[in-house]
């Protein structure tokens, strides 16, 4: 029995009409019409009974439909096997999350991968606020979701997955707290909290600045390693936090306000790995998680920004159109 009449006869089966059968195999009514007939005559008996107005399946072809599928599914099964072993994916793959939103989006990927691709098992890890790159380097994680911008010559990165508008904490009991929205020029009223550790001075300057849009200075607060830290400080009093929309939601708690940003560019986020290892898990994974941040984004009220321009990257930097903004809005499709 040939593989494009075993095919055809499946399709067939379960479409019960030749033209969408054609359609699916991207062949002609005629080739399908001439494979069917060929089965047939192999078996000796036909296999659907077919009119003007529709075609159904005799008794044997019912006995040889279930007769056949299982081994067509482990045919298959074990083809895409080989292939994945054959592109690196018999493997396993350590992913990195910078955040609880970033790790939401790799574990919904780890899942997707356990059905497309079952030889490959993904293992998840949070990357450390203070060290972003480290453990990549080391071989720890194979790749990583990240904040931009990453300017790193020795790590490879993916396109833009999407990028979160940003929103100021600060202590409840300070006046920007009762504010609608805020400011970059409010920063020059209160200390910045800075990150302390194995953090490229470039990334440090986009995500704490030093000096408002009008070139006002942004003075330093205490440095913290870890965002339970940084609330900490916060909710304590020593100094603002510039945040993605997403901690509103996922670090919710006393003595801290979230304020949205009216004009502040949003944080981007995209995929990292080792210059020279886009492994075929890898490029799985990157595929994968592309596709369910534009899920998990679309699919969000509360995140998603209807008819809103893809964000443009400019210099490594997401950025969008200032406009005014609702504290419902947050993440946006690139």
């Amino acid at each position: 029995m040939e593989r494009d009449e075993l095919e055809c006869f499946l399709l067939l089966a379960e479409e019960l009409h030749f033209g969408r059968t054609a359609d699916r195999m991207r062949l002609s009514r005629a080739r399908v019409s001439q494979l069917v007939q060929r089965l047939e005559r192999r078996v000796g008996a036909p296999l659907f009974v077919r009119t003007s107005r529709r075609v159904a399946l005799t008794s044997l072809g019912r006995q040889l439909r279930a007769d056949l599928e299982p081994h067509h599914r482990a045919i298959e099964a074990a083809l895409e096997r080989a292939a994945a072993t054959a592109r690196g994916i018999d493997a396993v793959l350590h992913a990195g999350f910078s955040n609880p939103l970033t790790g939401e989006i790799v574990m919904k990927a780890a899942e997707a991968l356990r059905d497309s691709h079952p030889t490959l098992a993904v293992e998840i890890c949070e990357v450390p606020l203070a060290d972003p790159y480290g453990p990549l380097r080391q071989g720890e994680f194979d790749v990583q979701i990240t904040e931009l911008p990453v300017g790193e010559e020795d790590l490879d990165k993916g396109p833009a997955l999407f990028a979160e508008e940003r929103i100021l904490a600060i202590t409840s009991t300070h006046p920007l707290a009762t504010r609608d929205t805020v400011f970059l020029e409010d920063l020059a009223d209160v200390p910045l909290l800075t990150i302390v550790g194995n953090v490229p001075a470039y990334w440090l300057a986009h995500h704490v600045p030093t000096h408002t849009p009008s070139g006002r200075p942004i003075a330093r607060g205490p440095g913290m390693t870890n965002m339970q830290e940084a609330l900490m400080l916060v909710a304590g009093g020593k100094g603002a936090l510039l945040a993605p929309a997403h901690t509103a939601t996922y670090y919710g708690r006393p003595g801290v306000a979230y304020v949205p940003f009216a004009d502040a560019g949003p944080t981007g986020y995209g995929l990292v790995w080792r210059a020279g290892h886009a492994t075929g898990a890898v490029q799985a994974f990157a595929g994968t998680a592309r596709e369910v941040a534009r899920e998990m984004a679309q699919g969000d009220p509360r995140r998603a920004v209807p008819g809103t321009a893809p964000v443009a990257l400019q210099g490594g930097v997401p950025s969008l159109g200032r406009r005014p903004r609702t504290r419902d809005e947050g993440v946006h499709v690139v």
